[in-house]
């Protein structure tokens, strides 16, 4: 049976520069956290070195992708279907854009 995976990339803080990403992010505090939050039916170390390599890879997480925050998302994994990984990808999330984080996720 396939399964899915919810995954949390910390970015490079560099990224706050970015217009667009900061579009997204109205109430980031400068300086903070920013993160990439994804789902997939790879597994998370699977899915971050394709971001990493340009295979279907979000630009943010292509270009400032430092690695994986484990102790935001393993609790979750494996979800059984795609929208429930959605459901939990967007959940996590708006968690951490309250927090202030600079966030990016589809």
């Amino acid at each position: 049976m396939r399964s899915f995976f919810v995954y949390v990339i910390e970015l490079d803080i560099s990224v706050s520069k970015s217009k667009k990403f900061l579009s997204r992010n109205p109430n980031y505090l400068i300086n903070s956290k920013c993160f990439y939050v994804g789902q997939s039916s790879r597994k998370p170390a699977i899915r971050f070195e394709q971001h990493k390599e340009g295979y279907k890879a979000n630009n943010f997480a292509k270009i400032y992708g430092l690695f994986l925050r484990k102790d935001l998302f393993e609790k979750y994994n494996p979800i059984p279907t795609r929208d429930d990984a959605l459901e939990i990808e967007k959940m996590i999330a708006l968690e951490l854009r309250k927090k202030l984080f600079g966030v990016w996720f589809n």
